[in-house]
Protein backbone atom coordinates (compact mmCIF):
# COMPACT_ATOMS: atom_id res chain seq x y z
CA UNK A 1 0.00 0.00 0.00
CA UNK A 2 1.14 3.28 -0.95
CA UNK A 3 0.83 5.47 1.76
CA UNK A 4 1.22 9.48 1.43
CA UNK A 5 2.24 12.15 3.64
CA UNK A 6 1.39 16.04 3.21
CA UNK A 7 4.95 17.91 3.89
CA UNK A 8 5.62 21.03 5.89
CA UNK A 9 6.46 22.50 2.80
CA UNK A 10 6.42 22.47 -0.81
CA UNK A 11 3.61 21.41 -2.59
CA UNK A 12 4.06 17.83 -3.42
CA UNK A 13 3.08 14.60 -2.06
CA UNK A 14 6.12 12.29 -0.72
CA UNK A 15 5.52 9.24 -0.03
CA UNK A 16 6.93 5.67 2.13
CA UNK A 17 9.01 4.45 -0.80
CA UNK A 18 10.94 7.67 -0.81
CA UNK A 19 12.11 7.84 2.63
CA UNK A 20 13.29 4.19 2.14
CA UNK A 21 15.31 5.35 -0.79
CA UNK A 22 16.67 8.08 0.98
CA UNK A 23 18.10 5.75 4.29
CA UNK A 24 19.11 3.30 2.03
CA UNK A 25 21.14 5.83 0.24
CA UNK A 26 22.57 7.13 2.91
CA UNK A 27 23.19 3.62 4.56
CA UNK A 28 25.02 2.42 1.43
CA UNK A 29 26.64 5.50 1.02
CA UNK A 30 25.69 5.16 -2.85
CA UNK A 31 22.84 5.13 -5.46
CA UNK A 32 24.12 1.75 -6.55
CA UNK A 33 24.71 0.48 -2.79
CA UNK A 34 21.05 1.61 -2.65
CA UNK A 35 19.65 0.10 -5.69
CA UNK A 36 20.97 -3.01 -4.88
CA UNK A 37 19.97 -3.60 -1.24
CA UNK A 38 15.99 -2.35 -2.52
CA UNK A 39 16.14 -4.46 -5.37
CA UNK A 40 14.92 -1.96 -7.82
CA UNK A 41 17.11 -0.06 -10.49
CA UNK A 42 19.75 2.98 -9.71
CA UNK A 43 17.98 5.50 -11.45
CA UNK A 44 14.52 4.48 -9.48
CA UNK A 45 16.43 5.13 -6.64
CA UNK A 46 17.88 8.62 -7.75
CA UNK A 47 14.62 9.62 -9.22
CA UNK A 48 12.87 9.03 -5.43
CA UNK A 49 15.20 11.15 -3.30
CA UNK A 50 14.94 13.98 -6.12
CA UNK A 51 11.29 13.75 -5.49
CA UNK A 52 11.51 13.81 -1.85
CA UNK A 53 13.95 16.94 -2.21
CA UNK A 54 11.84 18.70 -4.28
CA UNK A 55 8.50 18.04 -2.02
CA UNK A 56 10.75 19.43 1.16
CA UNK A 57 12.49 22.59 -0.75
CA UNK A 58 15.77 20.95 0.93
CA UNK A 59 19.19 19.69 -0.05
CA UNK A 60 19.36 16.38 1.65
CA UNK A 61 22.66 15.23 -0.28
CA UNK A 62 25.72 16.90 -1.48
CA UNK A 63 26.99 14.90 -4.85
CA UNK A 64 29.80 14.16 -6.93
CA UNK A 65 31.41 11.40 -9.06
CA UNK A 66 33.17 10.49 -6.54
CA UNK A 67 31.88 11.19 -3.01
CA UNK A 68 28.57 11.20 -1.62
CA UNK A 69 27.96 12.81 1.88
CA UNK A 70 24.72 14.86 3.65
CA UNK A 71 24.19 18.13 3.86
CA UNK A 72 23.24 19.73 7.65
CA UNK A 73 19.82 19.60 6.74
CA UNK A 74 19.78 15.99 5.66
CA UNK A 75 21.87 14.66 8.35
CA UNK A 76 19.38 16.36 10.66
CA UNK A 77 16.74 14.72 8.80
CA UNK A 78 18.09 11.71 8.69
CA UNK A 79 18.68 11.07 12.09
CA UNK A 80 14.68 12.23 12.92
CA UNK A 81 13.81 9.60 10.30
CA UNK A 82 15.31 6.82 11.21
CA UNK A 83 14.12 7.73 15.01
CA UNK A 84 10.44 7.58 13.03
CA UNK A 85 11.36 4.46 11.40
CA UNK A 86 12.11 2.65 14.80
CA UNK A 87 8.64 3.73 16.38
CA UNK A 88 6.79 2.67 13.18
CA UNK A 89 8.70 -0.97 13.27
CA UNK A 90 7.53 -1.00 17.11
CA UNK A 91 3.89 0.05 16.51
CA UNK A 92 3.99 -3.07 13.14
CA UNK A 93 5.60 -5.22 15.56
CA UNK A 94 3.30 -4.87 18.47
CA UNK A 95 -0.08 -4.74 16.18
CA UNK A 96 1.17 -7.98 14.28
CA UNK A 97 1.87 -10.20 18.09
CA UNK A 98 -1.52 -8.88 19.03
CA UNK A 99 -3.26 -10.03 16.25
CA UNK A 100 -5.15 -13.26 17.04
CA UNK A 101 -7.54 -14.75 14.42
CA UNK A 102 -10.80 -15.80 15.64
CA UNK A 103 -12.33 -18.87 14.00
CA UNK A 104 -15.67 -19.57 15.16
CA UNK A 105 -17.90 -22.71 14.70
CA UNK A 106 -21.45 -23.30 15.84
CA UNK A 107 -20.53 -27.14 17.40
CA UNK A 108 -18.01 -30.58 16.24
CA UNK A 109 -14.93 -28.82 14.85
CA UNK A 110 -14.04 -31.01 12.26
CA UNK A 111 -10.20 -32.64 13.30
CA UNK A 112 -8.98 -32.69 10.07
CA UNK A 113 -9.87 -28.69 10.01
CA UNK A 114 -8.22 -28.67 13.85
CA UNK A 115 -4.84 -29.85 12.22
CA UNK A 116 -4.70 -27.90 9.26
CA UNK A 117 -5.76 -24.51 10.62
CA UNK A 118 -3.17 -25.40 13.65
CA UNK A 119 -0.22 -25.73 10.57
CA UNK A 120 -1.47 -22.88 8.98
CA UNK A 121 -0.69 -20.76 11.90
CA UNK A 122 2.56 -22.15 12.29
CA UNK A 123 4.08 -22.07 8.96
CA UNK A 124 2.15 -18.11 8.70
CA UNK A 125 3.59 -17.07 12.36
CA UNK A 126 0.15 -16.05 13.69
CA UNK A 127 -1.98 -17.07 16.61
CA UNK A 128 -5.23 -18.10 16.91
CA UNK A 129 -8.48 -19.71 18.91
CA UNK A 130 -11.41 -21.35 18.28
CA UNK A 131 -14.68 -20.08 19.51
CA UNK A 132 -17.72 -21.51 19.57
CA UNK A 133 -20.91 -19.02 18.67
CA UNK A 134 -24.01 -20.49 18.07
CA UNK A 135 -25.43 -18.20 16.14
CA UNK A 136 -26.39 -18.76 12.64
CA UNK A 137 -22.42 -17.31 11.16
CA UNK A 138 -20.60 -18.49 14.10
CA UNK A 139 -20.28 -14.88 15.09
CA UNK A 140 -19.58 -13.55 12.07
CA UNK A 141 -22.06 -11.00 11.56
CA UNK A 142 -21.16 -9.60 15.24
CA UNK A 143 -17.78 -9.40 14.89
CA UNK A 144 -17.04 -11.76 16.97
CA UNK A 145 -15.08 -14.21 15.03
CA UNK A 146 -13.01 -13.65 11.97
CA UNK A 147 -13.32 -16.20 9.50
CA UNK A 148 -16.04 -19.33 10.48
CA UNK A 149 -16.62 -22.89 9.77
CA UNK A 150 -20.24 -23.60 8.89
CA UNK A 151 -22.27 -26.78 7.64
CA UNK A 152 -25.47 -24.35 6.05
CA UNK A 153 -24.99 -20.62 5.21
CA UNK A 154 -27.72 -17.99 5.85
CA UNK A 155 -29.11 -16.88 2.66
CA UNK A 156 -30.08 -13.45 4.13
CA UNK A 157 -26.34 -12.54 6.00
CA UNK A 158 -23.94 -10.83 3.98
CA UNK A 159 -21.29 -13.67 4.07
CA UNK A 160 -18.91 -15.05 1.17
CA UNK A 161 -18.27 -19.10 1.54
CA UNK A 162 -15.89 -21.42 -0.11
CA UNK A 163 -17.20 -25.13 0.16
CA UNK A 164 -14.24 -27.54 1.47
CA UNK A 165 -15.25 -30.88 1.81
CA UNK A 166 -18.89 -33.02 2.54
CA UNK A 167 -20.06 -35.21 5.27
CA UNK A 168 -21.82 -38.12 5.52
CA UNK A 169 -25.79 -37.93 7.14
CA UNK A 170 -26.67 -40.24 10.13
CA UNK A 171 -30.03 -40.85 12.00
CA UNK A 172 -29.94 -39.80 15.82
CA UNK A 173 -32.88 -41.36 17.38
CA UNK A 174 -33.83 -42.14 20.90
CA UNK A 175 -32.85 -45.67 22.19
CA UNK A 176 -35.83 -46.81 22.91
CA UNK A 177 -37.36 -46.01 19.05
CA UNK A 178 -38.05 -48.82 16.65
CA UNK A 179 -35.28 -47.31 14.37
CA UNK A 180 -32.80 -47.94 16.83
CA UNK A 181 -32.54 -51.49 16.18
CA UNK A 182 -32.01 -50.83 12.82
CA UNK A 183 -28.62 -51.32 11.61
CA UNK A 184 -29.94 -48.94 8.27
CA UNK A 185 -32.62 -46.49 7.59
CA UNK A 186 -33.38 -44.64 4.44
CA UNK A 187 -33.76 -41.44 3.99
CA UNK A 188 -37.16 -41.37 2.70
CA UNK A 189 -38.60 -43.46 5.14
CA UNK A 190 -37.21 -41.13 7.56
CA UNK A 191 -40.26 -38.33 6.62
CA UNK A 192 -42.71 -40.64 8.20
CA UNK A 193 -41.00 -39.36 11.57
CA UNK A 194 -41.42 -35.94 13.45
CA UNK A 195 -38.17 -33.97 13.05
CA UNK A 196 -36.64 -32.11 16.06
CA UNK A 197 -34.72 -29.24 13.92
CA UNK A 198 -31.74 -26.60 14.94
CA UNK A 199 -33.39 -23.72 13.51
CA UNK A 200 -29.85 -21.72 13.99
CA UNK A 201 -26.98 -24.14 13.53
CA UNK A 202 -28.56 -27.30 12.20
CA UNK A 203 -28.39 -28.93 8.46
CA UNK A 204 -31.61 -30.55 8.72
CA UNK A 205 -35.08 -29.53 7.80
CA UNK A 206 -38.37 -30.46 6.36
CA UNK A 207 -37.79 -28.74 3.11
CA UNK A 208 -34.73 -31.34 1.91
CA UNK A 209 -37.87 -33.96 1.56
CA UNK A 210 -40.15 -34.01 -1.48
CA UNK A 211 -42.98 -31.85 -1.37
CA UNK A 212 -45.53 -34.88 -0.54
CA UNK A 213 -43.80 -36.88 1.76
CA UNK A 214 -41.99 -34.11 4.70
CA UNK A 215 -41.44 -34.61 8.18
CA UNK A 216 -44.02 -33.08 10.85
CA UNK A 217 -41.59 -30.78 12.92
CA UNK A 218 -42.14 -32.69 16.77
CA UNK A 219 -39.19 -30.07 18.37
CA UNK A 220 -37.66 -26.86 17.81
CA UNK A 221 -34.22 -25.42 19.14
CA UNK A 222 -31.42 -22.84 18.91
CA UNK A 223 -28.21 -25.12 19.29
CA UNK A 224 -26.95 -28.44 19.12
CA UNK A 225 -27.15 -29.83 22.98
CA UNK A 226 -30.68 -28.86 22.90
CA UNK A 227 -31.35 -30.90 20.14
CA UNK A 228 -29.67 -34.16 21.45
CA UNK A 229 -31.92 -33.73 24.52
CA UNK A 230 -35.06 -33.35 22.39
CA UNK A 231 -33.62 -36.56 20.56
CA UNK A 232 -32.94 -38.59 23.67
CA UNK A 233 -36.44 -37.03 24.76
CA UNK A 234 -37.98 -39.04 22.24
CA UNK A 235 -39.43 -35.94 20.68
CA UNK A 236 -38.18 -36.91 17.30
CA UNK A 237 -35.47 -38.11 15.02
CA UNK A 238 -32.91 -35.90 13.19
CA UNK A 239 -30.13 -36.33 11.08
CA UNK A 240 -26.18 -34.93 11.72
CA UNK A 241 -22.67 -35.00 10.11
CA UNK A 242 -21.16 -39.18 10.93
CA UNK A 243 -19.08 -37.32 12.98
CA UNK A 244 -21.63 -36.56 15.88
CA UNK A 245 -21.88 -40.47 15.71
CA UNK A 246 -18.03 -40.53 16.82
CA UNK A 247 -17.65 -37.32 18.91
CA UNK A 248 -20.97 -36.61 20.81
CA UNK A 249 -22.72 -39.64 22.59
CA UNK A 250 -25.58 -39.83 24.57
CA UNK A 251 -26.54 -42.83 26.77
CA UNK A 252 -30.26 -42.44 25.10
CA UNK A 253 -29.25 -41.53 21.49
CA UNK A 254 -28.12 -44.04 18.85
CA UNK A 255 -26.87 -43.29 15.63
CA UNK A 256 -28.36 -45.41 12.84
CA UNK A 257 -26.63 -45.26 8.77
CA UNK A 258 -28.93 -43.48 6.76
CA UNK A 259 -28.37 -44.53 2.72
CA UNK A 260 -29.39 -42.21 0.24
CA UNK A 261 -29.12 -39.03 2.04
CA UNK A 262 -27.83 -35.05 0.78
CA UNK A 263 -24.62 -34.81 1.97
CA UNK A 264 -23.33 -31.96 4.25
CA UNK A 265 -21.76 -28.95 2.92
CA UNK A 266 -18.68 -28.01 5.08
CA UNK A 267 -17.65 -24.35 4.15
CA UNK A 268 -15.29 -21.83 5.36
CA UNK A 269 -16.95 -18.42 5.82
CA UNK A 270 -16.01 -14.71 5.85
CA UNK A 271 -17.24 -11.38 5.71
CA UNK A 272 -18.39 -10.13 2.06
CA UNK A 273 -16.58 -6.75 2.79
CA UNK A 274 -13.88 -6.43 5.47
CA UNK A 275 -12.44 -9.77 6.36
CA UNK A 276 -9.65 -9.89 8.56
CA UNK A 277 -6.30 -10.30 6.48
CA UNK A 278 -5.54 -13.30 8.38
CA UNK A 279 -8.82 -14.82 7.64
CA UNK A 280 -8.14 -14.30 3.56
CA UNK A 281 -4.63 -16.09 3.85
CA UNK A 282 -6.39 -19.04 6.21
CA UNK A 283 -8.89 -19.40 3.22
CA UNK A 284 -6.66 -19.06 0.47
CA UNK A 285 -4.54 -21.55 1.95
CA UNK A 286 -7.80 -23.93 2.88
CA UNK A 287 -8.68 -23.68 -1.08
CA UNK A 288 -5.59 -25.27 -1.89
CA UNK A 289 -5.12 -27.85 1.12
CA UNK A 290 -8.95 -29.17 0.71
CA UNK A 291 -9.49 -29.01 -2.82
CA UNK A 292 -6.45 -30.87 -3.42
CA UNK A 293 -7.32 -33.58 -1.32
CA UNK A 294 -10.87 -33.73 -3.14
CA UNK A 295 -9.35 -34.42 -6.64
CA UNK A 296 -7.28 -37.23 -4.98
Amino acid sequence: MREQVRPAVGNTDVDLSQFRCFIAVVEAGSFTGAAQRLHVTQPTVSRAVQRLETALNARLLNRSTRHLSLTPEGRTFHADLREAYVQLDRAISRLHSSSVLRIGFCWLLPEQFSRFVTRFAKEAGVDFEFVRDDTATAGLHSGHTNVALLRRIPRDLPVAALPLWEETRVAAVARNSPLARRDHVDWAELADWPLVRNTVSGTTSPDLWPPRHRPEVGAVCSNHDEWLEAVAAGRGIGTVPELAARRNSHPSVVYVPVRNAPAVQVSLALPERGAHPLAEQLAAAAGREFSAALAR
